[in-house]
């Protein structure tokens, strides 16, 4: 006896095969198509420095095509080839020291605040409004005496930032593997650090990959601290390369709770390619999330 076609289950094993297409290898991934129109939920970015092969010309005319809409970590030299192209400058770069000479040390401070209060008004006079800033190494220092070191350095460019409509935003990085001994690791300890200043012009830059390895629970600390982030970052883990499903992180679950935040700012692409059609992984790692 023939049994009936079930249908329904049928058609939930197409969507799921549809679905896994844009979780999928890379293979399945043709750049010689015209790329499909985003749904504009999600605003993407890029950073240029996972792509060094491309020149800042040529790398805007490649990531236009794509749907990409900003460039992450350009300082003043950049902002002209963007803006020729019509990409915004979505995380400006130029005035921090390093990622390891932070405002967790106080005897940076006199440094930093010179160069904050000399690249702030160049950041709003440019158009953009987000400007990079980092905490430091810990050297052995605990996490209070870390961020009172933090708030006494930053309030003091806080007013200018306040003053010239620039967001001042601590990126959380992964202390486990790339970034050891780095104090801003936890969302816990930026979002203290968010109520300690108190100003709308200090949010936290949430890296997903780096979260992912020293915190995990993504999704809720997303959920619950979102009112202090101000920007995102991507890449996939373990590796810190392309978003595809050999990789440990869910983007579009990922994806769909930053748009149930409200969430209305750049989401960056700041992974390291390891296939050989580098733009090909990019505008995978676009269809991905793009939700």
């Amino acid at each position: 006896m023939t049994k009936p076609v079930d249908n329904g289950r049928r058609d939930s094993f197409k969507k799921l095969i549809v679905g896994g297409a844009a979780f999928g290898s890379l293979s399945s991934f043709d750049m010689k198509e015209e790329p499909k129109a985003l749904k504009g939920n999600i605003t993407h970015g890029v950073c240029h420095w996972c792509f060094r092969d491309y020149s800042l010309e040529d790398f805007c005319v490649e990531v236009k095509k794509i749907g990409i809409k900003g460039v992450d970590l350009i300082g003043t030299k950049g902002w002209d080839t963007l803006k020729k192209h019509g990409i915004y400058s979505s995380m400006c770069n130029g005035a921090e020291i390093s990622l390891t000479e932070g405002f967790g040390e106080t005897k940076y401070h006199d440094q930093l605040v010179k160069n904050y209060t000399e690249m702030i008004p160049l950041v709003a006079e440019a158009g953009y409004k987000n400007l990079i800033c980092f905490s430091g190494n810990r050297r052995g220092m605990d996490d209070e005496t870390g961020l009172k070191n933090c708030q006494e350095g930053l309030e003091k460019i806080l007013p200018i930032a306040e003053k010239h409509g620039v967001i001042i935003q601590m990126e959380l990085l992964n202390s486990k593997i790339n970034h050891k001994d780095y104090l801003c690791d936890k969302s816990a300890f930026g979002v203290e650090l968010c109520k300690r200043l108190g100003s709308p012009n200090f949010k936290l830059l949430f890296d997903i990959y780096h979260m992912q390895i020293d915190e995990g629970d993504l999704i809720r600390n997303i959920t619950d601290y979102h009112e202090y982030i101000g920007h995102y970052h991507t890449a996939g883990n373990p590796g810190r390369n392309e978003l595809g499903d050999d990789q440990e992180i869910n983007y579009p679950a990922v994806m769909r709770a930053i748009l149930a935040t409200g969430y209305k700012g750049y989401v960056s692409h700041e992974f390291i390619p390891k296939k050989e059609d580098k733009m090909a992984s990019l505008a995978e790692g676009v269809a991905i999330c793009d939700v």
